[in-house]
């Protein structure tokens, strides 16, 4: 007999694959693919065949429904890169884009050929918010904030990437701005538009689970360095990239290569948000959406690598706890990162194994194992239980896809709070991740007090809940 589950107990192992089950990701596979036939369809020539393909290639391309939206870029390398190349492929026009260095210049100008090109986002809001109608922001975290702010001060709709802000009080700011300008908003999360995330809220929703008291989250991150000072040599910046205004409102400090740009900086306190802040808005967004938990109540690092003020540990383990709000009881969550994982649940078959990242809801009537950082996969273990309870009913409405929400409430075809990861959402959920950042800077048990912003039992915590910005960064 295996013991009682103990979330508190830690177990540190390798990453590896989900061995759990295969992914559920083949739903969309045409029908007509190599080898399948349809019983009762009559047999087609292959002169007949070659004859259809011919007239569709000849038949014009529909033109993009999104074809007038002006859509400018704040960074085109990594995740803006991605971003440029989807806005590209849906149609839309670029009036211009944005980046620190002139090296991300190249795919952004291949894909769009007539925008103007800009390092300082600011001259580029300056100059051409007449031409804009919404600006897509990929930048290092600590650039979110200032980069969404000055767009939505102007009117323009905004996609930011995840974490939505580098501290608490940043969110709040957004996700309030966001009401008081009327303009569409995204956080990219694009997980929040897949099937995954949707299973689970139906699993939950639809009874199967019972009241969820546990939630579970671990990660496979970081990849990145962490738990490492800061160094004392410095080097030359290369010629392509503006430094100072890649640090823009961080402490002005040095150049080194390969410590900050264009990775690195995800470990660094002054420029990212660690593991919890880099992964947290994926692998945590099932729960926030399914048990829309409001402000916790306290923040707790159970475990945690050395802190040195500079970098985020090496590993952590954070729990905070949620009060019961009339339609759920109280609820404890688990954060796991750098190895740490939960406990493996005694409901879990002997044999099998959690996956490397991924989230366990524990219910009075059933425990979901959801595998992956975007809802993929979620199952009820045992494989018994889940025979037994099936695939839940359908409550929520599919999406047309993550950039598309976005796209399709700026053209006004849907509101403006059609957009599900809008800054109404994403403001306050990350406004929840990143206070527990603040908890492992402070190394303690933390109470909040979510109405007014404020840590009651640790002044000294408050300090964290926003920052200081350099001259001319302040929004």
């Amino acid at each position: 007999m295996r013991t009682a589950w103990d979330s508190r107990r830690l177990t540190r192992t390798s990453a590896t694959n989900d061995p759990l089950h295969a992914p559920r990701g083949d739903f969309f596979k045409p029908a007509a693919a190599a080898g399948m036939t349809l019983a009762g369809a009559a047999a087609v020539s292959p002169r007949a065949a070659a004859a259809h393909q011919d007239h569709e290639a000849e038949q014009p391309a529909e033109p993009s429904p999104f074809r007038d939206l002006r859509i400018a870029f704040v960074g085109v390398g990594g995740m803006g890169h991605a971003h440029v190349t989807q806005l590209a492929d849906l149609g839309v026009q670029c009036p211009c884009f944005a980046d620190v260095d002139t090296n991300m210049f190249g795919p952004a100008k291949e894909r769009f050929q007539n925008a103007k090109e800009y390092q300082d986002y600011r001259v580029m809001l300056e100059k051409e918010h007449a031409n804009i109608d919404g600006v897509i922001i990929a930048t290092p975290d600590h650039h979110h904030y200032p980069a969404t702010m000055l767009a939505m001060q102007r009117g323009k709709h905004v996609y930011t990437q995840k974490p939505l802000t580098h501290t608490p009080w940043e969110a709040r700011q957004l996700a309030e701005a966001a009401q008081r300008f009327k303009v569409a908003t995204q956080m990219g999360n694009q997980g929040h538009a897949g099937e995954g995330w949707r299973l689970v809220y139906e699993y939950y929703h639809g009874g199967h689970l019972g009241d969820v008291r546990e939630v579970h989250t671990w990660t496979d991150r970081p990849i990145w360095p962490q738990g490492i000072p800061r160094s004392v040599d410095e080097d030359v910046p290369p010629r392509s990239l503006a430094w100072d205004l890649w640090l823009g409102p961080a402490p002005e400090r040095p150049f080194r290569r390969e410590a900050y740009h264009r990775f690195n900086w995800r470990g660094w306190w002054d420029f990212g948000a660690g593991a919890l802040g880099d992964m947290a808005c994926h692998t945590m967004d099932g729960l926030h959406w399914v048990l829309n938990p409001g402000h916790p109540t306290a923040i707790e690092p159970i475990a945690q690598g050395e802190m040195n003020g500079e970098t985020f540990p090496k590993a952590s383990m954070i729990r905070w706890e949620y009060p019961a709000d009339g339609k759920r009881p109280a609820f404890v969550s688990y954060w796991y990162d750098g190895g740490l994982r939960p406990q493996v649940p005694e409901v879990l078959e002997t044999g099998r194994k959690l996956p490397s990242t991924g989230n366990l809801f524990v219910g009075t009537k059933a425990t979901l194992l959801v595998s992956g950082d975007y809802g993929e996969s979620p199952r009820i273990i045992p494989e018994s239980k889940a025979q037994e309870v099936g695939k839940p009913a359908r409550i929520l409405e599919r999406s047309p896809g993550h950039m598309e929400e976005w796209l399709l409430a700026i053209k006004g075809d849907q509101p403006l709070d059609f957009p599900k990861a809008s800054f109404a959402y994403a403001g306050p959920f990350s406004e929840k991740i990143l206070l527990g950042n603040i908890a492992l800077r402070v190394g303690r048990r933390l109470a909040w007090d979510g109405a007014n912003m404020k840590f009651t039992n640790c002044p000294e915590a408050n300090a964290f809940v926003t920052k200081e910005y350099r001259s001319g960064w302040r929004v």
